[in-house]
């Protein structure tokens, strides 16, 4: 038998961790907000604990970790524990002043953005939330490790080793759901004179372990056409919200069945495009597809190929290198049932444009609805790795 060739790239984790979080917790400083509190905490012999925290997370991949590249800022940020564990990190940002900020956390994460992580762990509060949220929003899925005094953000996991063990999980190519989780935080002022005003200051993508919330048959299976009527609604309710995009709607029976629920002619083996739930052009070629959304704001639906995972490159080739690098990755809306993911057994999905750069940029961690609402994790192989190129 032949060896197969590994089509997996390591896992691109960005790790930010605030150092100061959870200190004044201990000290009835109902939180560590502010430069003030810090000061005072640390004057009263606070121990700062996030990093023992996030270490408790990262100790469930240390036995995976030649497959991970941890992406860091300095110091108590993230580089003490990436090196003390023996990481591969790599350096993506510095603070000027030891007594790290707000500012800084948002720093760390543009700058984890700009690596294109595929997950970034923090850890902290409500607070570090709210930071990285700031920056981070719906881009790019996150997990939190609680560190702080104020915990009342969804983001987090309910402690740090089941942080450890949920990132184990997506590190490993195992289906994880993702689903969009609140950023909340109190008013530390307030708080502290016995009032709590908590409210709600955004959203970001978390990832959970798998629950199978659709309808299923006798024996646990899913129910193919309940289960398909459900991405149908949730890619309806998307194209509901963003009336001014084109959704390029890519062959395959998944799509089909949305055409179907949308009550428009669909070609099964070519690719349509639709505008206001109408059809604006059908089986395009790819000339005719780049002329037509050529300063237009785009969505592609996709699905895969059953049983080999491509997305691109087969059946689809109206799609091409100059259409797929116009859109930004996020507006790529994968659809597929968890039974048709199952059954390519951890397997990634594949990527095959014929531009290098593209295939590359389009590796790793994408979100794939599965159901109304519901989300999973799920890798593309990167098919250029080189002895030089690992990450």
């Amino acid at each position: 038998m032949l060896n197969q060739p590994k089509l997996h790239r390591l896992f691109k984790l960005g790790l930010l961790v605030n150092p100061y979080a959870g200190i004044g917790g201990a000290l009835a400083l109902k939180g560590s907000d502010g430069v003030e509190i810090r000061e005072k905490a640390l004057s009263m012999g606070a121990e700062k604990k996030a990093l023992d925290k996030t270490r408790l997370a990262l100790a469930h991949i240390v036995t995976i970790q030649d497959q991970v590249q941890l992406y860091v800022a300095s110091g108590d940020m993230g580089e003490t524990l990436a090196k003390d564990m023996g990481f591969h990190y790599t350096l993506v940002y510095q603070p000027e002043n030891l007594q790290t900020e707000g500012q800084d956390t948002e720093a760390t994460a543009k700058a984890l953005l700009a690596h294109q992580v595929d997950l970034i762990l923090f850890a902290g509060g409500d607070g570090t939330a709210r930071n990285v949220c700031h920056v981070v929003g719906s881009s790019v899925p996150v997990l939190g490790v609680p560190a702080g005094c104020k915990i009342h953000s969804a983001v987090y996991a309910i402690t740090p080793a089941a942080a450890g063990r949920v990132l184990k999980q997506v590190i490993k190519g195992e289906i994880v759901s993702v689903s969009d989780a609140e950023v909340m935080d109190i008013d530390e002022a307030l708080f502290r004179n016995g009032k709590v005003n908590a409210r709600q200051f955004g959203e970001m993508q978390v990832p959970t372990e798998l629950r199978y919330i659709q309808a299923v048959k006798m024996g646990g299976k899913e129910s193919d056409e309940l289960v398909l009527a459900d991405i149908a609604a949730h890619i309806i309710e998307i194209i509901e919200d963003n009336p001014e995009h084109l959704f390029v709607m890519g062959s395959g029976s998944t799509v089909e069945f949305v055409m179907q629920e949308l009550g428009i002619k669909n070609t099964l083996l070519g690719v349509d495009v639709i505008k206001h739930k109408k059809l604006l052009a059908s089986d395009v070629t790819a000339s005719e597809l780049i002329a037509l959304t050529t300063h237009q704001n785009c969505k592609l639906v996709l699905t895969l190929i059953g049983g080999q995972g491509h997305i691109i490159g087969r059946g689809n080739q109206q799609l091409s290198a100059d259409f797929l690098t116009s859109i930004e990755k996020d507006n790529i809306l994968l659809v597929a049932t968890k039974s048709k993911l199952s059954n390519l057994s951890g397997r990634p999905l594949i990527v095959d444009s014929g531009d290098t750069k593209l295939d590359i940029q389009l590796s790793g961690l994408i979100s794939i609805i599965t159901g109304y609402h519901d989300q999973v994790l799920y890798p593309i192989a990167n098919l250029h790795l080189s002895i030089k190129d690992t990450v």
